[in-house]
């Protein structure tokens, strides 16, 4: 009987691992977008986003803003989308009704659709990549005559 490698070593073959049939569509691939630490540190004095996911076919939306030092995304709150915010340079506070948190390198937020937040930058900026579920593009409809 030939040597067959143990499951989960390569060349292995995972009987659970649905294999193409000939003539399929190839599977998307992961693929590298960016350097996100190289992205924060590029220019201290920007403001805003500095990179956003844009790859047709996404079903998230994520995002690097930074922070010049002491700037702020002023309060508010998002409605529908759980958002993921990860600190990836710098620090600053992240403000709620209720409580300040430290934000410093490395720290994972969730916050949840409906809470309020506040971002400040501390004195040396703030960078930060923010996740959420891609929202649905605007579309164009014709009025129906319920909407007349």
């Amino acid at each position: 009987m030939p040597d067959t490698p143990a499951p989960g070593t390569p060349g292995a073959i995972d009987p659970h691992v649905a294999v193409p049939s000939p003539g399929s569509a190839p599977a998307p691939a992961p693929r590298l977008l960016c350097d996100i630490h190289a992205l924060a540190r590029a220019d201290p004095a920007s403001a805003g986003a500095v990179w956003k996911l844009t790859e047709s076919g996404r079903q998230l939306d994520a995002n690097l803003v930074h922070l010049p030092a002491h700037q702020c995304v002023e309060t508010h709150a998002e409605p529908d989308l759980d958002v993921l915010l990860l600190v990836v340079a710098g620090q600053g506070i992240l403000g709620s009704n209720d409580r300040n948190e430290p934000l410093t390198g490395g720290v994972l937020f969730w916050l949840p659709h409906g809470s309020t937040r506040r971002i400040t930058a501390g004195a040396d900026g703030l960078s930060y990549l923010t996740v959420h579920r891609r929202r649905p593009g605007m579309q164009i409809r014709s009025r129906s005559a319920a909407d007349s």
